[in-house]
């Protein structure tokens, strides 16, 4: 049996991806070492792998705060990857070669797993999470104007980190190195060609499996009179302002509406809750998808797949380059429109005009089909075996 080795950020759109591959391969009887975050300690001892802690390398920031850097300050991103991978190096090096893995996994934005690999001469697949990206895919990215501020300041701070790098004997050219998808590289990427855009200016060394969705009972709906709406920015963002508009939105509608407001914001900030509203800081994504028909989200990669794997047509609300751009795939493709604004007529508008169009329905439905027969887990997990063989 094969020694396989998981590395990934403290983030769960990044993580939570590969739980479910994780839990193949153990379940086939090959050993995982995961060297991940402590809040995904008990996720990974449940999948069969040993979990081996990563926070006295990280920097002390939260999941909000890496989410944020990975989607709005690219520079601060690279900063943090970089130091954490320098901090890891000794340690995690000395306990590689110590095991010696057949194969290391990690995640695209996780450098240190591609880099100790390649400094031990480890078989490497890259695991990505949101769109495979390359030079073609990254003229799709639409970023914003501070977005682009930030970049143009950060480039002094990133230039200093890529020479820390190769002051350690890492061979890293430019900077586009540490975060672009390489046609050379055996990647597994969640969604499936069909989603992904531009697909036909990737090599055959991509995989794309489709969303890895946990196991789960199919929940049955029985005499649903009236129709439900979803409505969650993920677990990252809080916006109170926005939830209350919600509420004001559909207090007195048709529709019975599930919110998750994360857990830093309190319930009762929110008020008096109407009768018609279920209001939780977190909820089961994917049974809560198997009952609604519309859901509002704020278009990140995870909340979007399990969307389509379900069929439930969305209203997106992004907020940064990355989420416009699988929002906008979302839209190419018919399955959903983008909020034009977050006041109570926008939100209204939106729910009654995607309710009301059975061709965002037929869209997702089509998705939903495409997402569920590109293997998934199983698929992935083939992928890594495969590589180990070769």
């Amino acid at each position: 049996m094969s020694k396989i080795v998981f590395f990934s950020l403290p983030a769960h759109g990044h993580t939570n991806p590969t739980i479910p591959v994780v839990a193949e391969l153990t379940a086939r009887g090959h050993e995982v070492r995961y060297y991940s975050f402590q809040e995904f300690k008990e996720k990974i001892k449940n999948a069969g792998a040993e979990f081996i802690s990563c926070d006295a390398y990280l920097p002390a920031l939260s999941e909000k705060e890496i989410n944020l850097k990975a989607g709005r300050d690219f520079a601060a991103l690279i900063e943090m990857m970089v130091d954490t991978a320098i901090a890891m190096e000794t340690k995690v090096c000395a306990d590689l070669e110590k095991w010696q893995p057949d194969c290391i996994v990690s995640d695209s934005l996780a450098l240190w797993g591609e880099l100790f690999a390649k400094k031990l001469n480890i078989p490497y697949v890259c695991s990505t999470t949101t769109f495979a990206m390359n030079q073609h895919t990254a003229k799709l990215m639409k970023p914003g104007i501070k977005e682009i501020f930030r970049m143009v300041l950060g480039m002094p701070r990133i230039n200093k980190k890529v020479k820390l790098l190769q002051a350690h004997g890492y061979q890293v050219d430019h900077f586009v190195s540490l975060i672009q998808n390489d046609n050379n590289t055996d990647t597994i990427v969640y969604t499936s060609k069909t989603f992904q855009p531009m697909a036909n200016t990737f090599s055959s060394k991509f995989t794309f499996v489709g969303p890895s969705i946990r196991p789960f009972q199919a929940d049955q709906v029985v005499n649903k009179k009236r129709k439900s709406l979803y409505i969650s920015l993920g677990t990252v963002l809080q916006n109170k302002g926005f939830y209350e508009n919600c509420i004001k939105a559909f207090s007195d509608s048709d529709y019975d509406i599930v919110m998750s407001i994360g857990e830093k914001l309190d319930i009762s900030a929110l008020g008096k809750i109407p009768d018609n509203f279920t209001v939780k800081k977190s909820v089961d994504q994917i049974s809560i998808l198997q009952q609604a028909d519309v859901f509002i989200t704020h278009s990140g990669m995870n909340s979007v797949n399990e969307s389509l794997y379900f069929g439930v047509p969305m209203i997106l609300y992004p907020f940064h380059s990355e989420q416009k751009l699988i929002a906008q795939r979302v839209v190419e493709l018919g399955a959903g429109m983008l909020l034009k604004g977050d006041k109570p007529k926008h939100l209204v508008m939106a729910v009654d005009k995607v309710m009301g169009d059975p061709r965002y329905y037929e869209n997702a439905k089509k998705l939903s089909h495409d997402f569920q027969c590109t293997g998934g887990a199983s698929e992935a997990a083939e992928m890594i075996l495969r590589k180990i063989e070769n």
